[in-house]
């Protein structure tokens, strides 16, 4: 019966020309307004987060000029669609139909207008691949897919010790995940020293992801940069005469 009488309610609001159209950026946040809270939500969104995977494993075989007209372009697109979506009316439908149950409360928050992280990654990479030799660039990306998603899952299921505004168990599990990439990704001579280097790199992006809330930047800018930025002053360190950019 009270559904019959919001009907009635709508209907004679339609005849009477006084009915608006629902807010659908609110209908999604009140919708979703646990989603930084569920485990699901985020297991699912760092699924889709693995396929910037194919950043590094394409700029490995693409010449880094091209590679930044690319990125040029995929990064004015992404970031020109999260802009649009908080101003017109029709693109927000469509984005929060298709996107909003991956997006955090953060990046729904049309008062703030803050980009969703798949913007943040493509800004990110052009950032990285701008100022970083080829090799860093693949071994910080890299990191950053895999890390920051086993940050995310493994610290809001077993999380219980804090560690900045995050947990130190999904620190761990962030250190712990970038071995792989310290192991395979391409060094310049592999030297023993080389791998040490890359290690130290990646417990200060994950400790940087921890504090990412603190330093107010999105942390798919800040990890790629604190490892990119800690993996050349290592090298420029203890390998001064090391050709960094063997890769072209």
């Amino acid at each position: 019966m009270k559904q019959l009488q919001e009907y009635l309610q709508i209907l004679n609001q339609k005849i009477n020309g006084k009915f608006e159209a629902p807010d659908y950026s609110e209908i999604l946040i009140d919708f979703n307004k646990n989603i930084d809270r569920n485990y699901k939500a985020e297991y699912i969104r760092k699924a889709i987060h693995q396929f910037s995977m194919l950043i590094p494993v394409i700029y490995y075989f693409t010449p880094r000029d091209l590679a930044i007209k690319i990125l040029i372009l995929l990064t004015l697109g992404f970031l020109s669609v999260d802009v649009i979506r908080y101003y017109n009316p029709t693109a927000q439908k469509l984005f929060y139909k298709f996107f909003g149950f991956i997006l955090r409360q953060h990046e729904r928050d049309h008062k703030m207008k803050n980009l969703n992280g798949a913007t943040w990654v493509f800004i990110s990479a052009l950032v990285c691949v701008i100022i970083f030799p080829k090799f860093i660039v693949i071994n910080a990306f890299a990191i950053l897919i895999l890390s920051d998603a086993s940050a995310a899952v493994f610290g809001r299921k077993f999380g219980k010790h804090k560690f900045f505004k995050k947990s130190l168990e999904g620190t761990i599990a962030f250190i712990i995940a970038a071995i792989p990439v310290v192991l395979l990704a391409p060094k310049v001579q592999n030297l023993p020293g080389e791998y040490i280097i890359t290690m130290i790199s990646a417990i200060v992006g994950g400790i940087i992801e921890a504090a990412s809330i603190d330093l107010k930047v999105d942390d798919n800018l800040s990890i790629p940069v604190s490892i990119g930025a800690t993996m050349w002053l290592l090298y420029s360190i203890f390998y001064p005469n090391l050709d960094l950019y063997f890769l072209k």
